[in-house]
């Protein structure tokens, strides 16, 4: 498995290249941006012997300053899932994943297809264990976990090639109307079936356009440029 991963990342390959900053993909993911900083470069937190740091969770393309690839959207978009009403611990969350892969031998575990099989129900119950999740908890976060799960798209490679990213930070839906492909308009979101960029329906809408002329322009329905617009202008 790790032979195989290894030769799938290559320094020419989009999908881990230096794409975006930490603002655009926390917009882009509906995450606080304070959030995604700190799971890319670490965070300061008070110790009774004076400041100590967390290191970072995921490693992002670029360092100064940092720039996220695409994988490194998807690995956000997976500890995502962990933030329920749970919270999340930076340190819990790190002992599981690197319980995990060193039990298991995943690498790069937040990218891994095998989060869909008993590698993430591992991860899951090491996680659970940690911050000592009711049953009930366990059950929700079983379910938020792979609700998140299934908005990403693997193709015949270990890791993923294509994203669907919620419309709303404050609603989940099934629907997936939205699509981040780092092969088309440069990585940047799109209405997953016309490969329509949404920001550049948005700024159309603010001109004055209306979502029927957008709909007939586009071959798109009307509830797409809807979802576009929603997906653009949402905190």
């Amino acid at each position: 498995m790790q032979s195989r991963a290894r030769k799938a990342v290559t320094s020419f390959d989009p999908r881990n290249a230096a794409a975006y900053t930490v603002a655009e993909a926390a917009r882009y993911l509906k995450l606080p941006v304070a959030t995604l900083r700190s799971w890319v470069a670490g965070r300061p937190y008070p110790r009774a012997e004076g400041v100590a740091r967390f290191q970072p969770l995921i490693r992002p393309a670029e360092n100064q300053p940092p720039l996220l690839s695409f994988w490194n959207l998807v690995e956000a978009h997976v500890l995502r899932s962990l933030r329920t009403e749970h919270g999340v611990s930076l340190n819990d969350v790190r002992e599981a994943i690197r319980y995990a892969e060193r039990n298991l031998r995943i690498e790069r575990l937040l990218l891994s297809k095998q989060l869909s099989s008993d590698a993430g129900r591992l991860f899951l119950d090491r996680y659970g264990e940690l911050i000592n999740l009711s049953a009930s908890g366990q059950l929700a976060m079983r379910k938020f976990f792979h609700e998140h799960l299934r908005r990403i798209e693997w193709g015949d490679l270990p890791f993923p090639i294509r994203l669907y990213p919620f419309v709303s930070s404050t609603t989940e839906t099934p629907d997936k109307p939205i699509a981040i492909d780092p092969t088309i308009a440069f990585g940047r979101p799109i209405v997953a079936r016309k490969a329509v960029s949404t920001q550049a329906i948005a700024d159309r809408i603010d001109a004055g356009e209306s979502p029927g002329e957008l709909a007939e322009d586009y071959e798109l329905e009307v509830a797409e440029i809807e979802q576009a617009v929603l997906y653009e202008r949402a905190a």
